[in-house]
């Protein structure tokens, strides 16, 4: 992972790119003489009634290519541990689960529908982004150059080429404990990982990881606390970005896809902690162990990481001389904008195998959208 953060960090002309045809659509041109990317105004009016400044384009821009990849992802899951074909037309109540559902399901018997529920989710926000900025004389986003990484071969997985990784993640899992503490990253708190997951896969990769139920039920434990750290870092990206929007239509399309993130995140918080108590728990294959944490707390107070919480603490907000709120953290673009949802997604491994074409053009999306700001 060290190769792709520092591939991070080199520049990338996007203007370029757009040319190249990375970026579906037409020109980007959003007034006549006035390049989206080369620092001019839109020429559409700034307000609510249908204009979009530069800067609510390079949210949008990376608000789509954000859904692009959580799409991507989820669709992977769904494949394997959903319940439905076709997605996201039809759920079937009714399909016979193979052992990774079943898995799933010892975490919450809803679990695979969940799954399916929270795919079709992703790809209505990415097909809607998409289809908004194009209305505006926006380019969309695409992506499908970049579908090329192998993804699983087990029965059920579609033989097709990825944008994302699921078979090498790190997956932060200190998403957990900050949720139970009375701390805000906002203000430089840090939190330790609840689980050590290092370069664990989160879906069966072949027929042979069906078999042992250990082994599967680990697989499916690791996949509830990667559903939690990727729907916990949209909670946070749409609640940044919204600070910079604005036009009010957009501050509206910012607010009403990030309550759902929020509305996926709370749900794998449940999940996730299911697979750290009674019965699921413990729980050990191939050197990870999911411990029970009503048994044994891996860390003090136990409070830091019970199983049993769904809702957010409390926490430091604004100013920590005022009362403690329940709010989504962090909200400060440092930790939740743009540039570091990329960073972070970079060393979850999920752009394992990635091209360096990707991570530039995903890099530069994310600094024109933090550095967008709210004009007046």
């Amino acid at each position: 992972m060290e190769k792709s953060e520092s591939v991070m960090k080199r520049p990338v002309n996007r203007r370029s790119l757009l040319k190249s045809g990375m970026l579906a659509g037409g020109a980007a041109v959003v007034g006549a003489g006035t390049g989206l990317f080369s620092g001019g105004k839109s020429a559409f009016a700034q307000d609510s009634g249908g204009g979009l400044t530069k800067g609510d384009v390079a949210i949008l821009q990376f608000l789509a290519a954000a859904e692009l990849i959580e799409s991507d992802l989820w669709t992977q899951y769904a494949e394997l541990g959903g319940i439905g074909n076709n997605l996201p037309i039809e759920i079937d109540p009714n399909q016979q689960l193979n052992s990774y559902q079943a898995a799933l399901s010892n975490l919450d018997g809803d679990g695979p529908q969940y799954i399916t529920s929270n795919t079709i989710d992703e790809i209505s926000h990415a097909t809607f982004l998409n289809g908004y900025l194009e209305s505006m004389g926006a380019d969309p986003v695409d992506f499908s150059e970049f579908e090329t990484l192998q993804g699983s071969t087990a029965t059920g997985a579609e033989n097709i080429g990825r944008l994302t990784n699921l078979q090498h993640l790190n997956v932060d899992t200190s998403w957990f404990v900050r949720y139970r503490s009375a701390t805000n990253p906002d203000f430089g708190a840090t939190f330790p990982q609840a689980i050590n997951i290092t370069n664990r896969t989160a879906i069966p990769i072949t027929d042979a990881d069906f078999n042992n139920p250990n082994h599967i039920q680990v697989i499916a434990n690791t996949a509830a606390f990667h559903f939690g750290y990727i729907e916990q870092g949209g909670s946070s990206l749409y609640q940044a970005l919204s600070h910079k929007v604005s036009s009010l239509e957009v501050l509206k399309i910012t607010f009403g896809i990030g309550g759902d993130e929020v509305a996926h995140f709370l749900e794998w918080v449940d999940f996730a902690g299911n697979g750290v108590q009674a019965p699921v728990a413990p729980v050990t294959d191939g050197g990870l162990t999911f411990p029970d944490f009503f048994a044994n707390p891996p860390l003090q107070p136990p409070s830091l990481v019970q199983p049993s919480l769904i809702f957010p603490v409390p926490c430091e907000f604004i100013s920590p001389k005022l009362p403690h709120c329940a709010v989504i953290r962090p909200s400060d673009d440092r930790f939740g904008g743009a540039v570091a949802t990329i960073a972070s997604f970079t060393q979850d491994g999920l752009f394992f195998g990635q091209s360096k074409k990707f991570l530039h053009l995903l890099q530069q999306l994310a600094e024109e959208a933090d550095s967008a700001h709210r004009e007046r």
